[in-house]
């Protein structure tokens, strides 16, 4: 199959992503490593960056682990260890590998649902048809910025008590009626990958209200060690139950090391101020690339409100190779990078790893997941692409017809 990465001498000149550390970043790593034998691994600055960005978000605890898979990974371990092994949980058709993987290492089956083509999200009647008294969590994606829950789905959700985990690795500041994503369920994760809207290299943070999911999440990041929690009732509990341990070296879970550093909290903290700004430039690009495009052949009618995208959303508006062929040859041609499927490769039924667990054809019940399979796109957007280039992109994407105009 041909690359997706077109030659970076070609027209545009537009790369998938934009490395989001900057130069006062570095600055500032460099002023920590200049201290008297600084501490590298987790402490003081990791702390500080969790409670800077429970402060941004408007949640009350935060726990940065070293990738926003791992913050999947240990949320969906602290949901089995707070509220029992096995059940269902519902899960996107679109949306990164490590969501789903997290379901299956933790023991629970995924039941799919399609999207909602306006947000790239799970389409919310279908989650609440799918719930059965089995229905353990709806695990919900913000795809590429957009939001994708209602004010039904949560009260429905709350009514019935499901737990309501969302991910918002791709989302960072959107939000629905006023109010943060991340901020509806019982936990939440996010993801600072390389050119998401913040970015520690790598990194994740898992971000909830509730006390136990916490202190449970604080010990699955470092090997289930008691001395993690952060309550010293709950430290003391554990102590006297096991008098015949050592104190610093009880294990409550088998768990995991997922812990980051002080050198990526030092990058964070220094990008949490600007991150606001950065997403607010975002936000300008996406709406002016979607006024510019041809509704007849593109989708423009996206669910903007509240958005945070860190990437251009191009899906054809009806199912058409040939065009989709030609936007391919035209993105390539004048130097802009892409995605065919979206950032987590499209349909995840089609991919190998559920084949094998669904069968060959499971795919075929989620006709506007493979709509995007096939005909959707995403391009990067960053908050130093200017205005001229997004117009002019607009203008060669409008200029082509099924099987010609490039």
């Amino acid at each position: 199959m041909p690359s997706t990465t077109p030659a970076r001498a070609a027209g545009l000149d537009w790369p998938l992503m934009k490395n989001n550390i900057a130069r006062e970043d570095l600055d500032a790593v460099c002023r920590f490593l200049q201290q008297d034998d600084p501490i590298l691994t987790q402490s003081k600055n990791v702390r500080a960056f969790e409670e800077e960005w429970s402060r941004w978000l408007g949640v009350t605890y935060s726990v940065f682990v070293n990738s926003g898979s791992s913050a999947n990974l240990v949320t969906l371990a602290a949901l089995k260890e707070l509220h029992g092994a096995g059940g269902e949980v519902i899960v996107p058709t679109i949306t990164w590998v490590s969501d789903i993987a997290a379901v299956l290492h933790c023991g629970f089956e995924p039941v799919f649902v399609d999207i909602d083509p306006r947000t790239l999200g799970m389409d919310n009647e279908q989650v609440l048809a799918k719930i059965t008294p089995r229905t353990r969590a709806v695990f919900l994606t913000h795809v590429l910025g957009y939001n994708a829950i209602s004010t039904k789905l949560l009260d429905e959700l709350k009514q019935r008590g499901i737990p309501l985990i969302e991910d918002v690795c791709e989302s960072h500041g959107a939000t629905f009626e006023g109010r943060k994503l991340g901020t509806f369920g019982l936990a939440s994760n996010f993801s600072f990958y390389y050119a998401h809207h913040l970015s520690t290299i790598e990194g994740g943070m898992v971000c909830t209200d509730d006390p136990d999911v916490y202190e449970t999440v604080r010990m699955l990041r470092s090997h289930g060690m008691v001395r993690e929690l952060d309550c010293n009732g709950r430290k003391w509990d554990y102590v006297d139950a096991y008098p015949d341990l050592n104190p610093d070296f009880i294990f409550a879970f088998p768990a995991y090391n997922v812990r980051s550093t002080e050198i990526n909290a030092v990058i964070g903290r220094s990008q949490l101020p600007r991150l606001d700004e950065g997403n607010r430039r975002r936000t300008e690009n996406l709406q002016l690339f979607l006024r510019h495009l041809d509704p007849d052949l593109y989708r423009t009618d996206f669910a903007t409100d509240g958005s945070s995208n860190y990437a251009f959303t191009l899906v054809l508006k009806e199912p058409d190779a040939a065009l989709g062929d030609c936007v391919m040859t035209t993105l390539r041609r004048h130097g802009v990078e892409f995605r065919r499927g979206t950032a987590g490769g499209g349909n995840q039924l089609r991919q190998p790893y559920l084949r094998r667990l669904f069968g060959q054809d499971a795919w075929k019940a989620y006709p506007n997941a493979d709509h995007v399979h096939f005909h959707g796109f995403y391009i990067g957007n960053y908050p130093s692409l200017d205005r001229d280039r997004i117009l002019k992109l607009c203008e060669l994407l409008n200029g082509l017809a099924a099987g010609r105009g490039i």
